[in-house]
């Protein structure tokens, strides 16, 4: 039996009891239908059904946030140490079921395994990151001042609201409800409709770690009633979210009213800029990796290749080598390098942006096709000839495409790299110390990498700015996000207090 055979038989035993049950929301610990009926998530691999799901609306909703919110004053109290130790086994059950959740998310995204199969381990590395910060995430500071001992300390803001993805839907659901979990907030999450599987796998992972009913409640349903009523849920303190910045900016109206707290991570066209004096061997093997993996469906991805025009033209034919040699195929097969576009609607986004190229005026260098009828496959795909106004240099396609545009000066590549709305991440490749210096100081985003593709730390600040998001994750930024400031100021003496109305 091939390695693909026996990924496909394991997930049918994994995928057997949703089969048979669907996935049911998850409220105060207990399983719960949807008051919308249910809806069908459907494998990008074969567009075969793989279960129906809970479609859950405002009621639903609404239960599970009076559900968090009673439970959220024993989870806040709860001794530090204690937090900590179940969050610690929730890492551990991750790592225990690693390979179930894989393989789940492969099948219900089209992610290859060849990266899936991390992502739950990067999971565990979340909540392990976290938990370490649980016991002095509450620490302030010391601020005398002539006449009071000032002191800081922070406080759980409260039940909170989790709107997350589908490209990485565990990892980025991890990335969300550890330090919102940490910080001593109790959590509604509302997973991406197209991939709801391992947002069941989590919470049950969580409950058997010893985390308290009502703790972690997840809601299925779509955004327009369920990721709605979330957001204007008045028991719901913030919304962390991270999608496409068109809905990001609809959810800060939704909350307007109850004055949420938001946190969004939204989308990117984000630029690899690559100067003459690189080394462009790595280059090369940078860009094609941060816009190919992942099926391209991620926000950080280096969308946009700025190139130095001396070597453009060299590197562009190496580039088109490479990737017209990138595997695509099923996504349980290890050797598969690009799976499956998520959904038809999507597919049809990314596969629109092959007319549009050419209507621009730029050459489909590489790509630009569909993959058999089964499923939603395309090759990875290369524009050139391009320029920064074409809308395939502006727009987030979110799929593995890439647009190159050659530049002159590194004026001319800055001036290009900070001409579009967005603003997450860019790539800087080049051995001149001093111009790396003066361009990330000017560039436009919130993460920057020199001569590196995206390599994550967790103690880093995450997040973009312009239309790419506001807010950011990681390390001490969570709690800033998931938490509230609070002073407390002790008087040292007797000072002079003005009396007013005193004869």
């Amino acid at each position: 039996m091939s390695v693909l055979d026996d990924n496909i038989a394991k997930l049918d035993g994994y995928l057997a009891r949703f089969r048979k049950t669907g996935i049911l929301n998850r409220i105060a610990g207990q399983d719960a239908a949807g008051s919308e009926g249910v809806f069908q998530t459907v494998s990008p691999v074969d567009k075969s059904v793989i279960c129906d799901v809970a479609q859950g609306a405002a009621s639903d909703i609404d239960a599970a946030a009076q559900a968090a919110y009673a439970a959220f004053a024993d989870w806040r109290d709860m001794p530090a140490t204690q937090r900590r130790n179940i969050l610690i086994r929730i890492a551990e059950g991750i790592e225990a079921r690693a390979e179930e959740i894989a393989l789940c998310e492969c099948w219900d995204t089209g992610q290859a395994y060849k990266f899936m199969s991390k992502a739950a381990l990067r999971g565990a590395e979340n909540f392990r990151y976290f938990a370490d910060q649980v016991v002095q995430a509450r620490d302030g500071q010391h601020l005398k001042s002539p006449t009071l001992m000032n002191i800081t300390t922070r406080v759980p803001i409260g039940p909170v609201g989790v709107i997350t993805p589908w490209n990485t839907p565990f990892m980025l659901s991890t990335w969300k409800i550890a330090p919102a979990l940490a910080a001593g907030c109790t959590v509604v999450h509302k997973p991406a409709e197209a991939s709801p599987l391992t947002a069941r796998l989590l919470v049950e992972i969580a409950e058997e770690a010893g985390l308290p009913p009502g703790v972690l409640n997840t809601v299925n349903g779509f955004g327009e009633a369920a990721g709605k009523a979330l957001c204007e849920h008045p028991k719901i303190k913030a919304i962390a979210f991270v999608g496409e910045s068109r809905t990001g900016s609809l959810i800060t109206k939704q909350g307007a009213d109850t004055l949420k707290r938001n946190h969004l991570e939204l989308g990117g066209k984000n630029p690899v800029i690559v100067f003459d004096d690189a080394d462009l061997d790595r280059a090369l093997d940078a860009a094609i990796f941060m816009i190919y993996s992942i099926n391209g469906e991620r926000c950080t991805s280096s969308s946009r290749l700025l190139v130095q025009d001396s070597i453009r033209a060299a590197f562009e034919a190496k580039l088109i080598e490479r990737v017209n040699s990138i595997k695509v195929g099923h996504p349980l097969d290890p050797e598969t390098e690009v799976g499956p576009l998520i959904s038809q609607e999507h597919f049809d986004k990314v596969t629109g942006y092959f007319d549009i190229a050419g209507q621009d005026g730029a050459t489909v260098a590489a790509g630009g096709e569909t993959v058999g009828d089964e499923g939603f496959f395309v090759r990875p795909t290369l524009f050139t000839q391009a320029s920064n106004d074409m809308r395939i240099a502006q727009e987030e396609i979110f799929g593995p495409v890439l647009t190159s545009i050659p530049f002159s000066t590194e004026d001319e590549a800055l001036r290009m790299a900070n001409d579009t709305a967005y603003g997450l991440t860019a790539y800087v490749w080049t051995n001149d110390l001093t111009r790396a210096l003066r361009f990330t100081d000017k560039l436009e985003a919130g993460m920057i990498w020199v001569n590196s593709e995206n390599v994550r730390h967790l103690p880093t600040p995450f997040g973009g700015v312009k239309a790419s998001g506001i807010g950011r994750d990681g390390g001490d930024w969570s709690f800033e996000f998931y938490m509230e400031q609070k002073h407390i100021g002790f008087a040292t003496g007797q000072h002079k207090i003005t009396r007013l109305g005193a004869l």
